[in-house]
């Protein structure tokens, strides 16, 4: 048995007790003063010596076992562990440019944690036009109350305060959806896939505009379903290709952006509106309204759901884009009877979704500064899509459908964006290639820009030259 090492420890004012043990024992075992294998005095013997509560060495001893520096002994007591060589910080590459580009490829890029100025193509704002202290702050609120209803599972359909806050926020959009109508989800992403799979089989077709959010794609393929585009045109879906289509594939489901469409920015006319739900009903169809980007529009938009009352439409909505996408808070809104299932399967697939999240996102929206957050980003898109637009422009990127909401701009760069995206990538500048949009994947000469990520010199300099 090793011997118990002699230890002296000094008090430092102002750092709470524990966390001195654990500094002052960590800098002895990583200086090896403390051998691996060494025996540490008893709780009993250290608070003893040094004259504090036996509590405290305990918090202090159970923060060392847990950052790898003790291990505990039952009935033996405490001993110096021996430290794994600390792991080589590897600098963070850029990925590989494939052959082929794919949506694989974009999305690891995407999380690869550049920053957003250098990554024109990504799909958020930057973090500091986001409110982090109003997060923070609602953690910090939570933290101070009774913490046993974090402990559990959170209810199928979700934290109820925040499904009644949602009914007052659907309602001012004129959707009229009761708690018992709305289930919450990982995001939009999960809320498409219980759908994608609540309603369809293998083998089925999906309908989706013609660009549109890419990752859906895959993520339906791997469900077994067909995925056809819509061409999508600046006030909506090509309506005679939508018949068309609808008449020829029978499909499950249609799914869209009603409001500020990814990645044109652009909104749908209330006329084609109407249509898309005459469409659905002659053809029996499911109209997935996928509004994730409704917050960043200044209001009197027209959506599918309000129109339909939730016969038809399935509403999906989050908070990724405008509060916090780590927070993964999104909902589902449609018919009680829909709901239910899709709360069923959500079980089946996580069994809940984070009750800590949800309670953030509710105390942030009933709270009241929400609004004032979202007045402040949509000010600052104003303020700086008309100069943006007219730069794109003088420098040879045609904008055919100028956006007067939103953070994306859909730009044709007259050139295979494809290869300029690998051009890109050599610059570490991350692009959006149109391919990428279409289900057809075909080469495009298209792309889809952020304006909240034109901000960087360097950014401008490679549309300038086009990395020439």
């Amino acid at each position: 048995m090793t011997n118990t090492p002699a230890f002296a420890f000094t008090r430092a004012d102002g750092e709470p007790l524990a966390e001195q043990i654990v500094r002052a024992v960590a800098a002895r075992v990583d200086d090896r003063l403390l051998r691996p294998g060494a025996r540490m005095p008893s709780i009993r013997q250290f608070a003893a010596s040094h004259g504090i509560s036996p509590f405290t060495v305990v918090a202090g001893y159970d923060r060392l076992v847990a950052q790898g520096y003790l291990e505990s002994r039952r009935g033996a007591g405490f001993f110096v562990r021996e430290r794994q060589p600390a792991p080589v910080r590897v600098a963070a590459q850029a990925a590989p440019v494939p052959d082929a580009l794919d949506i694989a490829w974009l999305v690891r890029s995407m999380f690869r944690q550049a920053p957003l100025g250098m990554q024109p193509g990504a799909g958020v704002l930057p973090a500091d036009w986001l409110d982090a202290p109003a997060v923070a702050n609602a953690l910090r609120a939570l933290s101070r109350q009774n913490c046993d209803g974090l402990l559990g599972y959170g209810p199928p359909h979700g934290f109820l305060p925040l499904r009644q806050q949602l009914q007052l926020k659907l309602a001012e959009m004129e959707i009229d959806a009761g708690p018992e109508q709305l289930v919450t989800t990982l995001g939009v992403t999960q809320a498409l896939d219980l759908v994608a799979r609540e309603f369809c089989q293998p083998g089925d077709t999906v309908l989706v505009d013609d660009p549109a959010w890419f990752l859906m794609f895959g993520s339906f393929a791997a469900l077994g379903l067909k995925v056809v585009g819509v061409p999508r045109l600046a006030d909506g879906p090509d309506l005679a290709q939508l018949e068309h289509l609808a008449a020829l594939h029978r499909p499950r489901l249609y799914v869209l952006n009603s409001v500020l469409h990814n990645p044109t920015s652009t909104s749908i006319s209330a006329a084609k509106a109407f249509q898309v739900l005459r469409l659905a009903g002659l053809h029996d169809f499911l109209v997935v309204e996928d509004d994730i980007y409704c917050d960043l529009h200044p209001g009197g938009a027209t959506r599918l759901a309000a129109l339909d009352g939730l016969q038809r439409v399935i509403y999906l909505g989050g908070f990724s884009k405008s509060m916090a996408a780590n927070l993964r808070v999104g909902f589902i809104a449609t018919s009680r009877e829909r709901a239910l299932r899709l709360s069923d399967r959500k079980m089946l697939a996580t069994l809940s979704t984070s009750d800590l999240g949800e309670r953030i996102v509710y105390k942030i929206l009933s709270e009241g500064h929400y609004r004032k957050h979202l007045d402040r980003i949509r000010t600052r898109l104003d303020k700086m899509r008309p100069g943006a637009l007219r730069r794109l422009e003088g420098l040879g990127l045609a904008v055919e459908s100028a956006p007067a909401a939103g953070m994306f701009v859909w730009v044709d760069a007259g050139c295979d964006t494809n290869a300029l995206t690998a051009r890109a990538m050599g610059q570490e500048l991350l692009l959006a290639p149109g391919s990428l949009f279409s289900p057809s994947q075909q080469p495009s000469t298209r792309m889809r820009l952020n304006l909240a990520a034109l901000q960087d010199p360097a950014v401008w300099r490679f549309l300038e030259t086009r990395g020439v």
